[in-house]
């Protein structure tokens, strides 16, 4: 006859975030949002824990590229081991059809929102 003391069996969590996160190089991925407007694309990132001046946003062909480094390590225990996280780091593709070099971006409260205008291509005439 079994004890239900000698035998335990654990469950271990999902870890969704680790699936995203770089454990190895202390980097966290953000919270991010990307929304279609008529003339623009508007993309926006929680950074919490960061200064404006430690934000860096690139442009590659098709992919946009934030990093910003955490003003203070945070950390996180996941299975009995701390994991100190240094770094946001994010890339994502965009659509096609964009204007890069006009783009502009907003860091206030921890969120940063960047507005990417749709290249225009043709328009339509108004006859009056």
């Amino acid at each position: 006859m079994r004890n239900d003391d000698d035998f335990r069996f654990a469950t271990i969590p999902p870890m969704i975030n680790s699936l995203f996160d770089d454990i190895e190089h202390r980097i966290l991925s953000p919270l991010s949002c990307l929304r279609e407007f008529d003339n623009q694309w508007v993309l926006e990132f929680d950074l919490p824990l960061v200064n404006k001046k430690d934000i860096k946003v690139t442009f590659d062909e098709d992919t946009i590229n934030v990093e910003a480094k955490l003003n203070e390590k945070y950390s996180e225990k996941q299975i009995g081991d701390v994991t100190k996280f240094e770094y946001f780091k994010k890339s994502l593709s965009l659509p096609e059809k964009i204007d890069n070099k006009k783009t502009t971006a907003q860091f206030q409260k921890g969120r940063l929102v960047i507005k990417i205008p749709k290249k225009v291509i043709g328009h339509q005439v108004k006859i009056t």
